[in-house]
């Protein structure tokens, strides 16, 4: 391995006048080489100068860390997400400039360092060579609103963790204190437009920005903030690193999908990870290492020949599964199958027969939690169920004792009939694996958040649920919840509509949930063949 020489704090001037700090790694004897740009929110040192900024130098690659203004020495405001584009070709445009720079660069980096690679990416023209991104996405507004409701745990607990790391260089210990101020916050009873002084003692403004500019595309405030609509320009080659149970998974997809339709070859790998576990660390370097080499040095013997590894996990200790090699996503060969809500609880493939609606109330005062799920912050892994199924307000359908294993492989959505008493309701979803003992862990979820639909009060809603990879084993069940809330990783729904920093009384919903022939209520798994 090359010794790796390192200049800290050299400056990087903006067009507006900002100068931005960056660190550069470079191999020893080394004059000119290919370029890894990195550019982080959350400071330039510490493990990602250490492995990544020495690891990639050692390869024989220039490494700039450069810290994205308002932080970590770099000047300016931040503005999340809305300076990343200007920023990061202002960045490009000085690489040209260095003696060191041989005319090509690659980018890397997990979460915001994977959306400041899309934020350039269809803009850096031929000089960007490869990606490699990890747990991230073009765009955080769908994120931000999953099926149109506000994902208030993730949203609170990342604006109050930036402005700490803002107001202490370094960041201290707000990584850790963050979720736990998150928490305390939203359990303090306040309204969601206040929780900001709850988890941080003064307004967040991104945090209010958030709240007061919805998912709607449409909206200015989302069009230097959202790149989705270029991932199909970029000519650059991109991997990318995902978790089952990462809170940017779905988004992470379709910007494969994005790339696929334009005719790129993407490579995709998908654990069983969220979106903070330390465990996608080491394959996520070692991954982009082998692209690196492969897209700027004419390396290719470290690649994969499959561009999608999928783990799929599998019933029983935490941890099982096994890593399968696929020629695309959705992989070859799966279908959709149907499994219908039916009278009496249950669920299964045949169609549903002539029953009555089943109903819950949902109280938007004492709204139903969450146990487990994707966030941000937080620890996702599947949790076990049993106490959230024993409440009033969620209703649980189980199949039978499944007489050999199926798997489940892809895209996974929701057709629920529904009528509620308010039409101001989310709809939640979550699909379940129920060992022979009984417990119930979740594998995937998703909502829906409503506004005034049909006249005769029956809706129709599909709910995207996050994708799933997962072997449900010889006498499990297959369960499916639905509910109108998962508190705190989305906020509640006031019932009325509102907007959410309204405040105000709240309603509470009743909602019949249909299975019968004319309305037959229903979630699609993706089936596949089971290996041998």
């Amino acid at each position: 391995m090359r010794r790796v020489r390192l200049e800290r704090d050299l400056p990087v001037p903006m067009p507006d006048g900002v100068t931005l700090l960056a660190d550069h790694y470079s191999p020893a004897g080394v004059e000119r080489a290919p370029v890894i740009l990195m550019r982080s929110p959350y400071g330039r040192r510490g493990l990602l100068g250490w492995v990544h900024g020495r690891g990639f130098a050692r390869q024989g690659f220039h490494v700039v860390i450069q810290s994205c203004r308002g932080g970590f020495g770099s000047g300016g405001l931040l503005d999340p997400l809305g300076d990343e584009h200007d920023d990061g070709l202002a960045t490009v445009a000085w690489l040209r400039e260095q003696p060191w720079y041989d005319g090509s660069f690659a980018m890397f980096g997990p979460s915001y360092l994977g959306y400041t690679q899309w934020a350039i990416a269809p803009y850096a023209g031929s000089e960007l060579k490869a990606m490699a991104t990890q747990i991230t996405a073009s765009q955080f507004r769908d994120a931000a609103y999953v099926g149109g409701a506000f994902a208030l745990e993730s949203a609170l607990s990342w604006t109050t963790l930036t402005d700490g790391m803002s107001r202490r260089f370094g960041g201290g210990v707000a990584p850790l204190t963050a979720p736990r101020l998150t928490r305390k916050a939203v359990l303090s009873g306040r309204p969601v437009g206040e929780l900001d002084l709850a988890s941080a003692g003064r307004p967040l403004r991104f945090y209010q920005d958030l709240l007061a500019h919805h998912a709607d595309p449409a909206v200015p405030y989302w069009d230097k903030r959202d790149f989705s609509p270029k991932v199909g320009e970029v000519r650059a080659a991109v991997t990318m690193l995902g978790g089952w149970y990462d809170v940017f998974l779905p988004w992470q997809l379709k910007d494969y999908a994005a790339l696929r339709a334009a005719g790129r070859r993407p490579y995709l790998t998908i654990g069983p990870w969220y979106h903070v576990d330390s465990r996608h660390g080491r394959p996520a370097m070692a991954e982009a290492t082998a692209w690196f080499r492969a897209h700027l040095l004419g390396d290719f013997a470290g690649l994969r020949p499959d561009p999608v590894r999928l783990f799929v996990t599998y019933p029983g200790e935490e941890g099982a599964g096994e890593w399968r090699d696929y020629p695309d996503w959705p992989v070859p060969g799966m279908r959709e199958q149907r499994w219908h809500l039916q009278h009496g609880f249950g669920l299964g493939t045949e169609e549903p027969r002539g029953s009555g609606p089943d109903r819950f109330r949902y109280h938007p005062d004492h709204p139903t939690p969450a146990v487990g799920g994707p966030v941000l912050l937080g620890d996702s892994r599947p949790r076990d169920q049993r106490r959230l199924e024993e409440r009033r307000d969620v209703l649980v359908y189980s199949s039978a004792a499944l007489e050999s294993g199926v798997e489940m492989i892809g895209p996974v959505r929701a057709e629920l009939f529904v009528r509620p008493s308010t039409p101001y309701v989310d709809v939640v979803v979550r699909v379940c694996d129920v060992r022979p003992d009984g417990r119930s862990y979740n594998v995937c979820e998703g909502v829906r958040r409503l506004g005034p639909g049909d006249s005769d009060g029956v809706r129709r809603v599909e709910v995207d649920l996050w994708p799933m990879g997962h072997r449900f084993g010889r006498d499990h069940r297959i369960r499916v919840h639905v509910a109108a809330g998962a508190y705190p990783t989305i906020a509640r729904n006031p019932g009325t509509g509102d907007p959410l920093v309204a405040g105000g009384p709240m309603v509470s919903a009743d909602v019949e949930v249909f299975h019968s022939p004319e309305h037959p209520s229903a979630v699609v798994l993706p089936l596949c063949a089971p290996r041998d």
